[in-house]
């Protein structure tokens, strides 16, 4: 009888054993598999691709938030001939207090989309999106964040407080060129949080493409009376290699033609992430998505005499991201200050502009370059 009992006591702390041990390992799986996870979304929210298609990662502070107007102006730079006729990882998204104007042509998706899209689809992998905000850089100034990887230093309250490169004048005559040396970047058309196998993220329809953002800003600076004109000329296709100089060619014919042109705004997308996973930058305003905007300005690295003036796009630099946070808090991602020049040698208001990234929808971007618009028409506005 004792033999029996005893027998059954160790059988019953065998059991108690193997449980235990069972959910030791599936606690630790877990935790290991937190971990990982978490690796990977930092990774991601760290990469950012450089206009010339070459990617680098960079540092995140562990608390950061990692209708059409008819007088706008829209060309191919085939088009210049002809003077213009008067014709935009983080769960925590902040409500944006700032009221938005309700002019925005929103393009709401149905459900018969959504199913459509997974139909066409059907049978593909899918793999995350995930979302982030970044506020931080290494440098600040007030409301002002910049990432400054450059070789020198800047002051920022100085470069505040100095005279721009350009005066805007009172003129029916154009002021301000968007244009795109990537011309052909894309997004993705849904907000699902995945995207499938196949997505490529180029194309040349203009409404699905780099252009719909351009369009969006353009829009809003000719509401506001700021002449502009918004180039769609093809730099990136069918050759991807040389768009630079394609689109410098492009810049420089229409500065010639139009010397009144004192801002010329080269407007990308970034591209953040790999194969199987990635991340896109996000703030919202009044409860509506819109994609973070990423301003970027150069400094004359190798005191190249074609650069030598490149103080003053800083100066018009800091001065969008300062009234971007002003109008619209958390829309900027630090303003990226480094040693490269990417065409703002073309006058004395040149930057490139990164809305959002590919993994971005097509109308978070859109939306983003609407409210970029109203920055841009306050700054400059005489």
């Amino acid at each position: 009888m004792r033999s029996n009992k005893n027998k059954a006591e160790n059988i019953f702390m065998i059991l108690i054993s193997t449980v235990l041990a069972a959910m030791g390992i599936i606690c630790t799986a877990v935790k290991l598999s937190d971990i990982n996870i978490k690796s990977d979304i930092d990774i991601l929210a760290a990469e950012m691709a450089f206009p010339t298609g070459d990617t680098e990662y960079i540092d995140i502070p562990p608390e950061s938030s990692v209708q059409a107007d008819e007088s706008a102006v829209t060309a191919d730079s085939s088009e210049i001939s002809s003077k213009p006729e008067s014709s935009t990882v983080n769960s925590k998204h902040e409500e944006n207090k700032k009221e938005s104007s309700d002019d925005f042509e929103a393009s709401d998706t149905t459900e018969r989309e959504l199913e459509q899209y997974k139909q066409k689809h059907d049978g593909e992998e899918q793999y995350p999106v995930y979302e982030f905000t970044i506020t931080e850089g290494n440098e600040s100034y007030k409301n002002i964040q910049i990432k400054n990887t450059s070789s020198t230093d800047i002051d920022i309250k100085k470069e505040l407080e100095s005279k721009l490169g350009f005066e805007m004048e009172n003129t029916d005559e154009p002021q301000v060129l968007i244009y795109h040396t990537h011309t052909s970047e894309s997004f993705l058309p849904y907000d699902t949080g995945y995207f499938y196998e196949s997505f490529y993220p180029r194309t040349t329809d203009t409404s699905q493409n780099i252009c719909a953002v351009g369009e969006e800003i353009s829009k809003q600076l000719n509401k506001a009376g700021i002449k502009t004109i918004h180039d769609t000329t093809l730099h990136d296709y069918p050759s991807y290699n040389g768009a630079y100089d394609r689109s410098y060619a492009t810049v420089s014919k229409y500065i010639e033609k139009y010397p009144s042109i004192k801002v010329t705004l080269d407007i990308h997308r970034d591209g953040i992430g790999t194969d199987t996973q990635k991340s896109k930058p996000v703030f919202t305003v009044n409860g509506k998505k819109a994609a973070q905007i990423m301003i970027l300005s150069g400094y004359n690295y190798d005191d190249s005499e074609e650069f030598s003036d490149w103080e003053y796009n800083l100066r018009f630099a800091l001065r969008i991201q300062q009234k971007a946070n002003e109008m619209y808090p958390d829309m900027v991602r630090p303003l990226n200050f480094s040693d490269f020049m990417y065409n703002m040698n073309v006058n004395t208001g040149s930057l490139l502009i990164e809305m959002g990234a590919e993994s971005n929808t097509i109308e978070e971007v859109r939306y983003s370059g609407y409210l970029l618009g109203k920055v841009l028409a306050e700054v400059l506005k005489k």
